[in-house]
């Protein structure tokens, strides 16, 4: 069963942040890839990998995922405090998917795709939003559409290419919960249910304290005339914008100073909030629905 106190110990905020391309509104081009995320063209493997680690730099799969009809639009890359770790270091494309005809007004799918030189992460494929209107990624949970990990072993480009369509071919599911979304209207309780669980997910610490004078309501601020409707996909895309993108600001009365909600930046961070927030949405779902 879903709890809040899962989802929050389950998170960890990253001590990396990235050089960013956060979206780009015509495909990147390898070098533009390449100012936002060097770690993706690095040349060689880690040194502390092991001899059993398969080496194929991220721009071999960049190239092989655009000759497929995959255009990137995005790129980021975590920074680290290790020195030589810096050309190595985690990495995440934003892969459009090439089958135009699955976007939905003015959200498009995309492959999420997030590797490392450096042993943290495999190559893992999850599936994505892009909304046009407010320039701004999604991730969608597990629960609607499963990622993929990809080991550094074997024919790695073909495993990629072959898991992206794979993940593109479930994506209707993804489209169908956003149609569904719209259909369910929310009380101003239930959205204030919706803003304090995100809150809780995004400011609370391992231990479910809270200390930021944030508050929930404040993750509901329409930033756009588009997000004023009190529908799930409206209310969900006002608490997610505002959660990733920060921005909101309160008077902090333990330091007699105003402080603002940051953007989330880390890579792990941001994938991790976006499959929490979208599982959050789910369950209201689930919950109108009964």
């Amino acid at each position: 069963m879903l709890t809040l106190s899962t989802l929050t110990n389950s998170m960890r905020t990253e001590r990396t942040e990235p050089r960013a391309i956060r979206s780009s509104r015509e495909p990147l081009t390898l070098d533009q890839i390449r100012q936002a995320a060097p770690s993706a063209f690095a040349s060689e493997a880690y040194h502390a990998q092991s001899s059993r680690y398969a080496f194929i730099p991220t721009s071999t799969v960049i190239e092989g995922m655009m000759q497929s009809g995959f255009q990137p639009f995005a790129a980021s890359q975590s920074r680290t405090r290790i020195e030589d770790k810096k050309e190595h270091t985690k990495h995440m494309i934003r892969f459009r998917a090439p089958n135009i005809s699955l976007a939905l007004n003015e959200v498009h799918p995309e492959i999420v795709m997030v590797n490392s030189h450096d042993g943290t992460s495999a190559y893992k494929l999850m599936a994505g939003l892009f909304r046009l209107v407010c320039s701004n990624g999604m991730i969608v949970a597990d629960s609607l559409v499963d990622s993929l990990n990809v080991r550094h072993s074997g024919n790695i480009i073909e495993e990629v290419a072959r898991g992206s369509v794979s993940i593109v071919e479930h994506m209707p599911a993804a489209i169908d919960a956003i149609e569904r979304w719209r259909q369910i209207q929310l009380s101003a309780g239930e959205q204030a249910l919706l803003a304090d669980a995100a809150h809780t997910v995004r400011f609370a610490d391992s231990d479910g304290k809270i200390s930021t004078p944030i508050q929930p309501r404040q993750l509901l601020t329409p930033r756009r005339r588009d997000d004023v409707n009190v529908d799930l996909w409206s209310v969900f895309n006002r608490v997610q914008e505002n959660v990733i993108k920060g921005g909101a600001s309160a008077y902090d009365p333990t330091t007699l100073r105003r402080v603002s909600a940051r953007a989330v930046k880390g890579i792990d961070h941001d994938v991790k909030l976006n499959k929490a927030l979208w599982t959050l949405a789910e369950k209201m779902a689930e919950l109108k629905n009964s």
